[in-house]
Formats: structure tokens, C-alpha cells, sequence
């Protein structure tokens, strides 16, 4: 058994010198490594049923979860999950139309393609999930209260409508969250993702997970450490001085 669980976080999958790009070779080389070596995946919803029990978690284990919606996914990632049978979870930013007939497409963000409906609903034919990531993607904590809950259960509600079932996950945008967006997110969701750099413990509070940015996972080199014991010190050494450095500049993950 494991004391942690990482979760790893994409965002598009290309070769754009953006640090919320993967490369879509290393991305393909390491899902190789992580299934050579016996690992498998855990949906978000079956890693906190191991939170909730207390239990530790199994070995070689990991989840999955790409944010936003980049159409990279749907052509560079879904079809490397699929040949290795690994589950994810992706957080959609659906806007504020709600137009989810097959050829509308995710409102774009960074400049780039977005999913349409139909590859999403051809995902979660083949089980991958779908988690909301409100409607336009704005801070939360700078939200007054009736537009936090607009943008918190407008998200769910497209994704439910489109895909015909429940939503359970969320992912805060920006990682950034409150007193007032954690309250209204655990009446509504399973469990919820921030953007803190950690790994998944027990003990982890499940409406503000730790995930494992994929930036720091970029050459095959770092994607190989997941695999090794020191993986853990890896991953605490990174988030020090981002900590750090959201703190000099004011910006810090959750704000309580």
C-alpha cells in the first residue's frame, strides 16, 4: 500500500513554448514508462473513496486530469489513454452560451482550438470524465455571490444536460479558491482540485486536492522520476520556491 497518490494536471498537449503546453512525445514516452512499470489509474471519485475510509492507498496508483478543454487532448492524449487503459478526468470550461450541439466548440482560451461537443461526448463514451470548471473561467475569489454561484452550477449544469449525468468534480480556475467558493463547491461536488503542488494524502482535504503540474514533469528524464522513491522529495523541493514566489507577489493558490 502507498501513503500518497499523485495527480497529475495537463493542460494542452503540444510543442507551443507556453507553460501550460506538454510535449506530445514526452506525454506518450511516459504514459509507456508508467504502464511498463505497472501502474495504473484511480478516477478522482474513487480517490477520495480511500480519503473518506482512511485507508492507505494502492501501489502504483495515479490519476489523471487535463484542465480547460484543448482540443490537444481529444487528438494527442485521449488516443494514448485509451490504447494503455487509463481513465481521467477532464475540467471543462463550457461558457456562458450553453450551446452544446456536436459541432460547437469549448469557447477558446490561450489562442488555441477547443474541444467540440461531439469528441467530448465520444470521450465519455469510452469512459473518460468530465468535471466542471465554471463557465468563463474568472477568479473566484474576486467574485461577488451571485455570480460565484452562476459560474460554479452553470459549468455542472451544461456538462450534465450535454453528457446526460451527474457531474461530481470540480477544479478551481486559477487553483484559486475561498471560504465562500470551497463551501458552495462541497454542497454540489464529490470533490474539488486546487493548483497546490503535492501529492494526494491522507488527511488531504478533498474540496482542495494536490495535483502534480505536468510542467515540472516536461523531459522524459523528469517524467521518469514519478517512478522512483525519491519522486515525494522531487515534487516538495518544486513546490518550495513556487511558494515562495506566489507569496512575494501577493497571489497565493487559496485565500483564506
Amino acid at each position: 500500500m502507498a501513503p500518497f497518490l499523485p495527480i497529475l494536471t495537463f493542460h494542452a498537449i503540444d510543442d507551443q513554448a507556453s507553460v501550460i503546453s506538454f510535449p506530445p512525445r514526452v506525454f506518450n514516452r511516459g504514459m509507456a514508462l508508467l504502464h511498463d512499470n505497472g501502474y495504473r489509474t484511480l478516477s478522482l471519485v474513487e480517490l477520495v473513496s480511500y480519503l473518506h475510509r482512511g485507508v492507505p492507498f494502492p501501489e502504483r496508483y495515479f490519476a489523471i486530469t487535463f484542465d480547460d478543454g484543448y482540443r490537444s487532448v481529444y487528438d494527442q492524449a485521449f488516443p494514448i489513454l485509451h490504447h494503455y487503459g487509463f481513465s481521467a478526468t477532464l475540467f471543462l470550461t463550457t461558457g456562458e452560451s450553453g450551446d452544446c450541439m456536436d459541432r460547437a466548440r469549448l469557447p477558446s482560451m490561450s489562442g488555441r482550438p477547443m474541444l467540440s461537443w461531439s469528441e467530448i461526448k465520444e470521450m465519455h463514451r469510452c469512459g473518460i470524465e468530465f468535471g466542471a470548471h465554471t463557465l468563463t473561467h474568472p477568479d473566484l475569489t474576486r467574485l461577488p455571490e451571485m455570480l460565484l454561484t452562476t459560474e460554479i452550477l452553470g459549468g455542472k449544469a451544461v456538462i450534465e444536460d450535454a453528457l446526460g449525468g451527474a457531474v461530481a468534480t470540480f477544479a478551481y480556475p486559477f487553483g484559486r479558491y475561498d471560504n465562500r467558493s470551497r463551501e458552495l463547491v462541497s454542497h454540489y461536488f464529490v470533490c474539488a482540485c486546487s493548483d497546490e503542488l503535492g501529492l494526494v494524502r491522507p488527511g488531504s482535504d478533498v474540496y482542495a486536492m494536490e495535483r502534480v503540474d505536468a510542467y515540472y514533469l516536461r523531459t522524459e528524464r523528469l517524467f521518469a522520476a514519478m517512478s522512483k522513491r525519491l519522486f515525494p522529495l522531487y515534487v516538495r523541493a518544486r513546490a518550495v520556491p513556487r511558494q515562495l514566489r506566489r507569496a512575494l507577489q501577493g497571489c497565493t493558490s487559496h485565500k483564506f
